[in-house]
């Protein structure tokens, strides 16, 4: 055999003998049920991108959609889908949390009303009924909002509905409706043959900030992995806006139960949404959002910026 055939075959020996590089495994927890805000996830891994940048990716959906930031911190997760109060309050209770990259990066939180109902302005709400969901932030956000319409809590009547937002608006139970998502709930009422009318939290007395974050553990997130985390969400995102109907049928067919009404009319209004850097970062914005929260004493210290902030370029 000739020397170059025998050193081609010694190598492609060699090859095959070599170990398949195995895949960082992550498990990556969901703020909620899987849905469009989800879009670049879940993108990221039907199109096997997770798996370009040398990662093995788990997306789960909590039983309780307050506890990925506190299993990260606790160590048993990753990474975790949260909001950017959320991450600012957890931090000022002392959780070892850091931000890493965003998926949502405005609010998406809203009030909402029933457009033939008879509140048109916010300060139509003086002695109605507002549901809820969140204590504390939501009403937080609904004092500021009020306020700035001349009103105060107190000219209201908070009611809790336990996210049955649709539900309680229908229903006549309540004349409004805090933290709605505006991808969602109005396509929910139009499902109902309903039409809402809503306020943009950010247009009315509220700081803007990012809806949807990921965040990991202070003291043992991985920046290198964080890195190829956020290069396959970023590549996921611009392939999805640039072949959204293509993108809807992967995401729909991911899952049996995603393929519905609902998250087909909130795809169409998620995907402008979408962050298209994750890695994009705004001190400033969290700056003024953690005086929001002083002032309205979610927290009683902000904490140094740096100390939850972690850039990853």
């Amino acid at each position: 055999m000739p020397i170059v055939a025998r050193l081609i075959a010694i190598l492609a020996l060699t090859c095959l003998a070599l170990p398949v590089m195995a895949q960082d495994k992550v498990r990556l927890l969901l703020d909620w049920f899987v849905n469009p805000d989800h879009a670049a996830l879940v993108i990221a891994k039907q199109r096997g991108l997770f798996t370009k940048h040398g990662l093995d990716v788990e997306l789960i959906a909590p039983a309780d959609p307050n506890a990925p930031p506190k299993l990260v911190a606790a160590g048993q997760a990753d990474y975790a889908v949260s909001y950017q109060p959320t991450l600012q309050m957890l931090v000022a209770e002392g959780l070892p949390l850091v931000r890493v990259g965003v998926l949502v990066a405005q609010p998406l939180n809203s009030l909402v009303v029933l457009e033939d109902g008879p509140v048109k302005t916010i300060a139509d709400f003086k002695g109605r009924k507002i549901g809820y969901s969140i204590a504390g932030f939501e009403e937080a956000i609904l004092g500021a909002m009020l306020e700035k319409a001349g009103l105060t809590l107190k000219d209201v009547t908070l009611i809790n509905i336990n996210f049955a937002l649709t539900k309680a608006l229908m229903s006549k139970q309540v004349d409004g409706v805090i933290g709605a998502f505006r991808n969602f709930e109005l396509n929910d009422l139009a499902l109902h043959k309903a039409q809402g009318r809503l306020w943009p939290v950010e247009a009315n007395g509220v700081p803007t900030y990012d809806e949807l974050v990921l965040v990991a553990k202070r003291e043992t997130v991985d920046a290198a992995r964080t890195k190829k985390l956020l290069a396959a969400i970023a590549e996921a995102t611009t392939w999805l806006l640039a072949n959204p109907d293509e993108a809807w049928r992967l995401f729909s067919t991911s899952g049996k139960e995603l393929d519905n009404e609902l998250n087909k009319l909130a795809w169409k209004d998620t995907l402008p949404l979408l962050a298209t850097d994750p890695t994009a970062l705004d001190r400033d914005r969290y700056q003024v959002f953690a005086d929001f929260l002083l002032k309205r004493r979610l927290i009683k210290q902000a904490p140094p910026l740096d100390s939850y902030l972690r850039p990853i370029r």
